[in-house]
């Protein structure tokens, strides 16, 4: 049937699926065993919540079972591109990607702790950077007592890393 022919009220507009966070492009995509565990629990909890949607509203379900299929294909990108990094195999003396950073900016500042975690997993909140962010790149291949300089737009700040920890 001609578009032209359906009535304005019977189009459904795609559901709007928000993107998962910035992988830059060519970039592996490392997650801690933790971070592949979390991703493994969002894909079972979407699947779960597709097979219990409720059927009494036809084109509500249809809109729903759009929106978690299309989040559930990006998750299977995520998944299967997922390369899992053991801490135990990292570096003890040297910041990497797994590590637990406790910092200083200047010389007065409040000592900060950050995980560098792979980007699915990052969390401001729970003071999880993904590895690509600007102060995890800086970070990255220091030691305990190595000062670090960082930009952050044409603002460059200095940082001091005072320790060193995996989980």
């Amino acid at each position: 049937m001609s578009r032209g022919f359906v009535k304005e009220g019977d189009q459904e507009e795609p559901p709007m699926i928000p993107p998962r966070a910035s992988l830059p492009p060519g970039m592996t995509n490392y997650v801690t065993p933790e971070g592949y565990d979390q991703l493994i629990q969002e894909k079972e909890g979407l699947v779960a919540e597709r097979t219990s949607l409720n059927e009494e509203n036809e084109r509500e379900t249809r809109r729903k079972k759009t929106e978690i299929d299309g989040k559930l294909a990006l998750l299977n990108e995520r998944i299967n591109s997922a390369r899992v990094l053991d801490v135990n195999d990292q570096p003890k003396d040297e910041v990497r990607f797994g590590a637990s950073v406790t910092y200083q900016m200047g010389s007065k500042g409040p000592k900060t702790t950050l995980k560098i975690v792979g980007v699915d997993e990052a969390n401001i909140k729970k003071k999880k950077v993904g590895f690509v962010a600007p102060i995890a790149k800086a970070m990255i291949g220091h030691k305990v007592g190595d000062d670090v300089v960082f930009s952050l737009g044409d603002e460059e700040r200095k940082l001091k890393i005072k320790s060193i920890e995996y989980d």
